[in-house]
């Protein structure tokens, strides 16, 4: 993905196209080309934009799911975006929720993928070994339903994440915050549109987490992807792209 990355007053992001807003939110262990098929599709008539999320730049007292809520408040004030549609991916999907409960005036609709805040299971239920390059493999491609997705480069980059010290204590740090915040009981509080894109096959954030957000989310709508995992605009970007596209013209966005 070759695209520019503005420096601006401490933020990093890519911004592309013109129109209405979509904000991207990354994951975890995500990276900015997660959202590469995204932004192709759909900067032709949006301004798509992916703050980088400082998950490894925060002082460890405070690295947490609030505070990053609280990093993209700053970055939309910063930009002056009104009226916008937030997508997030597991933890950036926990992000959104978090931001949008507490600025659901500036956000127009929202749509989560394999979102974090009610239950995950980060690194398939274990801690990360990290000096097995095997070992952050499997769990590279225990993220997907095709292990195929998983390819060398992705599967290197969280390998030296991981390899990092400094970035290891901070992961974790932040999947403690994102279990230990969960939403259940805010859920209701969001009457925004939202746009449930699941992967039937996700093991991190399984169905019945779709399932469950669907009953708790007032104005929400569910859609399943078939032999699809944790990430579904990576493994399948062309049919999460024609659901994304429903909803936003259903909405008028």
């Amino acid at each position: 993905m070759e695209y520019i990355i503005k420096e601006e007053n401490d933020f990093r992001y890519i911004e592309e196209g013109e129109g209405e807003v979509l904000l991207l939110l990354h994951g975890l262990m995500g990276a900015l080309s997660n959202w590469e098929k995204v932004i192709e599709e759909f900067k032709g008539e949006y301004k798509v934009v992916i703050p980088m999320l400082p998950i490894y730049d925060l002082p460890l007292l405070t690295t947490g799911v609030k505070t990053l809520a609280k990093y993209v408040h700053k970055f939309v004030k910063y930009k002056k975006y009104q009226q916008f549609t937030l997508l997030g991916n597991s933890l950036g999907g926990h992000v959104g929720l978090i931001y949008t409960l507490s600025h659901q005036e500036y956000v127009k609709s929202l749509v989560l993928t394999g979102s974090s805040g009610l239950y995950e299971n980060s690194f398939g239920g274990s801690f990360p070994k990290r000096e097995s390059y095997d070992f952050i493999k499997e769990k590279v491609e225990y993220t997907f339903y095709d292990p195929e997705t998983a390819t060398k480069e992705l599967i290197d980059e969280v390998y030296q994440t991981v390899n990092d010290r400094n970035k290891v204590i901070r992961i974790l740090a932040m999947a403690k915050s994102a279990i230990r915040h969960n939403m259940s009981k805010d859920l209701s509080k969001i009457k925004i549109p939202v746009a449930l894109i699941w992967g039937k096959n996700d093991k991190i954030t399984p169905p019945e987490v779709a399932e469950e957000f669907h009953l708790l989310l007032p104005d929400s709508e569910l859609t399943w992807i078939d032999h699809c995992g944790h990430a579904p605009m990576m493994e399948h970007p062309e049919e999460f792209n024609s659901i994304l596209r429903k909803f936003l013209k259903k909405n008028n966005i």
